[in-house]
């Protein structure tokens, strides 16, 4: 079995979770002194933690990511298109962490916000008598993907690394999202993408070997997950790689098993987690709707031991949330697990999307004619060439009953780079990584070139070019006239 990620990719209604929240009552009429009336202000009651973070809520729309955009516009001639960035400018992003400067925001972090400024701006958005919900990226893990170079982090992986992330980033975090203020926030957090992945499959890369054996990528995520579960309004949400990573079923396999010891040495064990989200910043498609049964034969072979799936039964994350979700339960966690999908850039539209399976008897051609993922090879992650943005995010979204899903997600902001192919200098511990480079052949991607659009900056600034792709090879197209998300505020 070849695992791609190894290789290639360095990258309806349910029961309520039942989780014991700690409702915050305030004292109605506290008196000091005996002679008088010192009436202290009520605090903000917390809202109960529901099922469903992102169910029935405003979902809150990023400024940063909308100056970005605004930048994309200035340098856009065709109205068509400045028209549709008009309306993405307004779609609800989330906001990364990914390293300590992120959280206080100002110069160290390119002029973003702190990550207190976000929260201000999302009580700004709130409507009268509507949740809003906000989602932040947990990313600054000591050794941070191990099999990466494009994004490795700031924290060495060691013991020094992991008590710097415990006190320097998970600790002011947790601070900031505890605040009285921000009790009326529904905080959604996705923690550490790739970092258990990465133990599933990747031991066989030095780096990786390492996060295992010293557990430190293993007590780092628990510790998160102790922190941020603490908090009555935080909702958290592991990275699960996605179907071309952990589809096959002894990946899934293993990967349910690490994810339930992890959960296990939590506090709250598996309820410390309200969910799992996958195909972060990766451009698997929700559904392939021309390839529907694995085992079906063409040309003497079953489709998913085509070249392009390996094997792998887990075509789209419809399929992989199903089979992940049951396995999940079955290892005794909540029923009501919630799973989210990133659909930020796995929309491939454009023209060279198909309208109808292929008529081909030869089973390669078959598959490489019928899938609307457009990729030479699944392990192809970086900047890809005709990729498109997905369904805009929403919550419960409907279709997949099987597949238990709180959201849709615009998890990786489109148009802010996968990574590089060059040298750049930079303070954020980001390297070229080959896969970024679009000259550059991928030996465990079947050989093929990268697929990756030239010119890319480091992993998480803004390519415009990028950016201006995804918009025009969207699918669903953006309409021309959504409606607004959220109130956007500068």
């Amino acid at each position: 079995m070849t695992d791609p990620k190894r290789l290639a990719d360095p990258r309806a209604g349910r029961a309520h979770r039942g989780r014991a929240v700690a409702l915050v009552t305030a004292l109605a009429a506290l008196m000091f002194g005996a002679a008088g009336g010192l009436t202290a202000k009520p605090a903000a009651a917390a809202e109960a933690h529901v099922d469903n973070a992102f169910a029935g809520a405003t979902l809150y729309v990023n400024p940063d990511y909308a100056a970005n955009v605004r930048g994309s516009i200035s340098r856009t001639s065709d109205p068509a298109l400045r028209a549709k960035m008009e309306k993405v400018k307004r779609y609800p992003t989330a906001v990364w962490l990914d390293r300590i400067a992120a959280i206080h925001g100002g110069d160290a972090n390119a002029g973003r916000k702190s990550l207190a400024d976000h929260l201000d701006q999302a009580l700004a958005q709130k409507r009268p008598g509507k949740p809003i919900t906000a989602t932040f990226v947990v990313y600054d893990l000591p050794g941070r993907d191990c099999a990466s170079l494009a994004s490795n982090g700031e924290l060495p992986l060691t013991e020094a690394g992991l008590h710097r992330y415990k006190n320097d980033y998970i600790d002011v975090i947790a601070s900031v999202f505890k605040k009285p203020k921000y009790r009326k926030v529904r905080i959604a957090t996705v923690v550490e993408p790739d970092s258990l992945p990465n133990l599933v499959t990747n031991t066989a890369d030095p780096e990786c070997a390492l996060a295992k054996s010293s557990g430190i990528y293993t007590k780092a995520v628990q510790y998160a997950l102790d922190k941020l579960h603490a908090v009555p309004n935080v909702y958290t949400y592991l990275d699960a790689a996605h179907s071309g990573w952990l589809g096959w079923d002894t990946n899934r396999a293993q990967a349910v098993q690490l994810y339930t010891e992890v959960a296990k040495g939590t506090a709250a064990g598996p309820r410390s987690v309200d969910g799992l989200v996958t195909n972060v910043s990766n451009y698997t498609p929700i559904e392939e709707p021309f390839l529907t049964d694995p085992d079906r034969t063409v040309g003497g072979g079953m489709v998913k031991s085509s070249k392009f799936y390996e094997w792998n039964p887990g075509f789209d994350e419809s399929d992989f949330t199903r089979d992940l979700h049951r396995d999940l339960v079955a290892a005794g966690w909540p029923a009501s697990t919630g799973m989210v999908v990133d659909t930020s850039r796995n929309g491939w539209g454009g023209p060279a999307r198909p309208t109808a399976g292929s008529t081909s008897t030869e089973l390669d051609t078959y598959v490489t004619e019928s899938k609307v993922d457009r990729r030479a090879h699944r392990g192809l992650w970086c900047n890809v060439d005709g990729a498109g943005l997905g369904q805009p995010p929403r919550s419960a979204p409907s279709g997949f009953p099987d597949s238990h899903l709180d959201a849709f997600l615009w998890v990786k902001p489109p148009g802010e780079s996968d990574g590089t192919g060059e040298d750049i200098p930079n303070d954020e511990g980001k390297a070229k990584d080959p896969m970024c480079d679009p000259a550059y052949t991928a030996p465990g991607a079947g050989d093929n070139k990268t697929g990756a659009l030239p010119g890319a900056p480091l992993a998480g600034h803004w390519f415009h070019d990028q950016f201006s792709m995804l918009v025009r090879n969207a699918h669903p197209a953006v309409p021309a006239s959504p409606k607004a998300t959220a109130k956007e505020t500068s």
